[in-house]
Protein backbone atom coordinates (compact mmCIF):
# COMPACT_ATOMS: atom_id res chain seq x y z
CA UNK A 1 0.00 0.00 0.00
CA UNK A 2 1.11 3.18 -0.90
CA UNK A 3 0.02 6.30 0.48
CA UNK A 4 0.26 10.46 0.55
CA UNK A 5 1.04 12.75 -2.23
CA UNK A 6 4.28 12.04 -3.31
CA UNK A 7 5.30 13.33 -6.45
CA UNK A 8 6.67 10.74 -9.34
CA UNK A 9 10.01 12.98 -9.26
CA UNK A 10 10.61 12.59 -5.99
CA UNK A 11 10.00 8.68 -6.59
CA UNK A 12 12.41 8.60 -9.31
CA UNK A 13 16.45 6.55 -7.90
CA UNK A 14 18.87 9.17 -8.50
CA UNK A 15 22.58 7.28 -9.20
CA UNK A 16 23.67 8.20 -6.17
CA UNK A 17 20.73 6.45 -4.36
CA UNK A 18 21.51 2.88 -6.28
CA UNK A 19 25.21 3.28 -5.24
CA UNK A 20 24.20 3.47 -1.33
CA UNK A 21 21.92 0.83 -2.37
CA UNK A 22 24.44 -1.52 -3.38
CA UNK A 23 26.65 -0.84 -0.88
CA UNK A 24 24.60 -1.55 1.89
CA UNK A 25 23.17 -4.66 0.70
CA UNK A 26 26.65 -5.99 0.01
CA UNK A 27 27.71 -4.66 3.63
CA UNK A 28 24.65 -6.40 4.88
CA UNK A 29 24.86 -9.23 3.20
CA UNK A 30 28.46 -10.01 4.77
CA UNK A 31 27.38 -8.93 8.08
CA UNK A 32 24.64 -11.92 8.03
CA UNK A 33 27.11 -14.32 7.26
CA UNK A 34 29.46 -13.10 9.61
CA UNK A 35 27.43 -13.02 12.45
CA UNK A 36 25.99 -16.83 11.21
CA UNK A 37 26.74 -18.78 14.03
CA UNK A 38 25.78 -15.71 16.81
CA UNK A 39 22.31 -15.57 15.00
CA UNK A 40 21.93 -19.08 15.29
CA UNK A 41 23.06 -19.58 19.01
CA UNK A 42 20.67 -16.51 19.49
CA UNK A 43 17.88 -18.11 18.17
CA UNK A 44 18.22 -21.60 19.74
CA UNK A 45 18.43 -19.79 23.34
CA UNK A 46 15.09 -18.24 22.49
CA UNK A 47 13.26 -21.36 21.75
CA UNK A 48 14.80 -23.24 24.62
CA UNK A 49 13.19 -20.55 26.42
CA UNK A 50 10.04 -20.23 25.40
CA UNK A 51 7.31 -21.62 22.87
CA UNK A 52 6.85 -20.61 19.49
CA UNK A 53 9.31 -19.23 16.37
CA UNK A 54 12.81 -17.69 17.14
CA UNK A 55 11.93 -14.73 14.86
CA UNK A 56 8.91 -11.78 15.26
CA UNK A 57 7.65 -10.46 11.54
CA UNK A 58 4.98 -7.87 12.01
CA UNK A 59 4.22 -5.76 8.80
CA UNK A 60 5.63 -1.93 9.30
CA UNK A 61 5.09 1.31 7.08
CA UNK A 62 8.14 1.87 4.98
CA UNK A 63 9.64 4.08 1.91
CA UNK A 64 6.34 6.00 0.38
CA UNK A 65 4.15 3.99 3.38
CA UNK A 66 4.73 0.56 1.07
CA UNK A 67 4.26 -1.95 3.73
CA UNK A 68 6.50 -4.83 4.04
CA UNK A 69 7.33 -7.09 6.53
CA UNK A 70 10.17 -6.56 9.60
CA UNK A 71 12.29 -9.20 11.15
CA UNK A 72 13.27 -8.90 14.47
CA UNK A 73 14.23 -11.89 17.34
CA UNK A 74 11.50 -12.42 19.39
CA UNK A 75 12.00 -11.13 22.90
CA UNK A 76 8.45 -11.39 24.55
CA UNK A 77 6.01 -14.95 25.75
CA UNK A 78 4.79 -15.71 22.24
CA UNK A 79 1.55 -14.03 21.12
CA UNK A 80 2.24 -11.45 23.36
CA UNK A 81 4.73 -9.04 20.75
CA UNK A 82 1.44 -7.87 18.79
CA UNK A 83 -0.54 -6.76 22.00
CA UNK A 84 2.27 -4.56 22.47
CA UNK A 85 2.05 -2.19 18.96
CA UNK A 86 0.71 1.04 20.48
CA UNK A 87 3.06 0.58 23.87
CA UNK A 88 6.19 0.64 25.32
CA UNK A 89 7.46 -2.20 27.25
CA UNK A 90 8.77 -1.01 30.53
CA UNK A 91 11.77 -2.94 32.30
CA UNK A 92 10.23 -5.65 34.46
CA UNK A 93 7.65 -6.20 31.93
CA UNK A 94 6.44 -10.05 32.80
CA UNK A 95 5.97 -10.73 29.18
CA UNK A 96 9.48 -9.91 27.87
CA UNK A 97 11.60 -12.99 28.72
CA UNK A 98 14.74 -13.32 30.04
CA UNK A 99 16.80 -14.18 26.91
CA UNK A 100 14.42 -11.29 25.55
CA UNK A 101 15.84 -9.15 27.97
CA UNK A 102 19.55 -9.15 27.26
CA UNK A 103 18.44 -9.17 22.89
CA UNK A 104 16.82 -5.82 23.80
CA UNK A 105 19.65 -4.30 26.30
CA UNK A 106 22.05 -5.48 23.36
CA UNK A 107 19.73 -4.63 20.73
CA UNK A 108 20.95 -7.64 18.98
CA UNK A 109 17.32 -8.58 18.84
CA UNK A 110 17.34 -5.93 15.55
CA UNK A 111 20.35 -7.76 13.87
CA UNK A 112 17.91 -9.73 11.70
CA UNK A 113 16.88 -6.49 10.11
CA UNK A 114 20.01 -7.39 7.88
CA UNK A 115 17.48 -9.41 5.78
CA UNK A 116 15.17 -6.05 5.93
CA UNK A 117 18.54 -4.32 4.37
CA UNK A 118 19.24 -6.61 1.79
CA UNK A 119 15.81 -7.01 0.69
CA UNK A 120 15.98 -3.12 0.22
CA UNK A 121 13.17 -2.63 2.32
CA UNK A 122 15.16 -0.80 5.15
CA UNK A 123 18.57 1.46 5.27
CA UNK A 124 21.11 1.31 7.90
CA UNK A 125 20.33 4.75 8.88
CA UNK A 126 16.60 6.37 8.96
CA UNK A 127 13.42 6.77 10.69
CA UNK A 128 12.40 3.73 12.66
CA UNK A 129 9.74 1.85 10.61
CA UNK A 130 6.53 2.08 12.41
CA UNK A 131 2.95 -0.11 12.48
CA UNK A 132 1.23 0.48 9.59
CA UNK A 133 -2.15 1.40 10.93
CA UNK A 134 0.42 4.43 12.21
CA UNK A 135 1.58 5.20 8.79
CA UNK A 136 -1.16 5.01 7.12
CA UNK A 137 -3.17 7.60 8.47
CA UNK A 138 -0.28 10.16 8.94
CA UNK A 139 -1.06 13.80 8.61
CA UNK A 140 0.69 15.85 6.09
CA UNK A 141 3.51 16.51 8.13
CA UNK A 142 4.26 13.38 10.09
CA UNK A 143 4.40 11.88 5.94
CA UNK A 144 7.48 13.29 5.09
CA UNK A 145 8.83 10.55 7.70
CA UNK A 146 7.91 7.90 4.48
CA UNK A 147 9.59 10.46 1.88
CA UNK A 148 13.59 8.07 3.05
CA UNK A 149 13.78 4.26 3.67
CA UNK A 150 13.12 3.55 7.37
CA UNK A 151 16.71 2.52 9.25
CA UNK A 152 17.45 0.08 11.62
CA UNK A 153 18.76 2.87 13.57
CA UNK A 154 18.16 6.65 13.34
CA UNK A 155 18.83 10.05 15.17
CA UNK A 156 15.79 9.81 17.22
CA UNK A 157 16.94 6.63 19.42
CA UNK A 158 20.34 8.40 19.64
CA UNK A 159 18.86 11.23 20.81
CA UNK A 160 16.72 9.72 23.64
CA UNK A 161 14.94 6.16 22.27
CA UNK A 162 12.21 5.17 24.41
CA UNK A 163 12.46 7.91 26.67
CA UNK A 164 10.60 10.72 24.22
CA UNK A 165 7.49 10.83 23.21
CA UNK A 166 5.77 10.06 20.24
CA UNK A 167 5.35 13.61 18.76
CA UNK A 168 9.50 14.73 19.60
CA UNK A 169 10.57 11.50 17.59
CA UNK A 170 8.48 12.57 15.01
CA UNK A 171 10.65 16.08 14.74
CA UNK A 172 13.67 14.72 15.23
CA UNK A 173 13.33 11.89 12.37
CA UNK A 174 11.73 14.87 10.35
CA UNK A 175 14.63 17.19 10.99
CA UNK A 176 17.17 14.48 10.28
CA UNK A 177 15.83 13.95 6.49
CA UNK A 178 16.30 17.97 6.11
CA UNK A 179 19.72 17.45 7.34
CA UNK A 180 20.55 14.01 5.93
CA UNK A 181 24.55 14.17 5.21
CA UNK A 182 27.31 11.42 5.09
CA UNK A 183 28.67 13.20 8.15
CA UNK A 184 25.41 13.21 10.20
CA UNK A 185 24.92 9.07 9.29
CA UNK A 186 28.11 8.87 10.92
CA UNK A 187 27.62 10.71 13.96
CA UNK A 188 24.17 8.64 14.90
CA UNK A 189 26.12 5.31 14.08
CA UNK A 190 29.17 6.32 16.76
CA UNK A 191 26.40 7.22 18.96
CA UNK A 192 24.56 4.36 18.39
CA UNK A 193 27.52 1.85 19.14
CA UNK A 194 28.15 3.86 22.74
CA UNK A 195 23.96 3.85 23.38
CA UNK A 196 24.31 -0.02 22.86
CA UNK A 197 27.34 -0.68 24.90
CA UNK A 198 25.48 1.93 27.49
CA UNK A 199 21.79 0.03 27.46
CA UNK A 200 20.32 3.40 27.53
CA UNK A 201 17.27 4.05 27.36
CA UNK A 202 15.98 1.01 26.29
CA UNK A 203 12.50 0.83 27.90
CA UNK A 204 10.21 4.20 28.12
CA UNK A 205 8.83 5.61 31.12
CA UNK A 206 6.65 3.14 33.49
Amino acid sequence: MIIGDFSEEKKQPKRWDAVVRFIEAVTAALMLLGLSPLLLAVAILIRLESKGPAMFTQQRGGLYGRHFTIYKFRTMEHGRDNKHDHSTPFDGDPSITKVGNILRKTSIDELPQLINIVKGDMSFIGPRPTVTDQTDNYNDYQKQRLTVKPGVTGLAQVSGRNSLSWDEKIDIDIDYINRKSLRLDLYILMQTVVKVFRTEEIYGKN
